[in-house]
């Protein structure tokens, strides 16, 4: 899981955009190793490749996971259909 993800929880949450059973710092620790998820963290190469990145989508948060993606060659779950606008593995995850 992206610390990107858990940062876009994290500042739903704290508008009350997201309802979790309890505060995501201590949520997402414990959902995180119930299902054996591994963190992925926001390196430099990352951040500046966000830069690199067309302007399809704007959301920063999910440029950031679009750049995760490609440069870990890594699954993309979404439920975003402008994600297909990048070059980007994607598992749809929507109904």
């Amino acid at each position: 899981m992206s610390a990107a993800s858990a940062w876009e929880i994290s500042v739903k949450f704290g508008l009350g955009k997201l309802e979790l059973p309890e505060p995501p710092a201590k949520f997402i620790p414990k959902w995180m190793l119930s299902w054996g998820i591994h963190a992925l963290e926001i390196s430099h190469l990352h951040a500046l490749a966000v830069g690199e990145l067309p302007f399809h989508h704007e959301d920063p948060f999910d440029r950031m996971l679009i750049v995760q993606a490609t440069r870990e060659e890594m699954v993309l779950l979404t439920t975003d259909r402008m994600f297909e606008k990048y070059r980007v593995e994607m598992l749809w995850c929507g109904a």
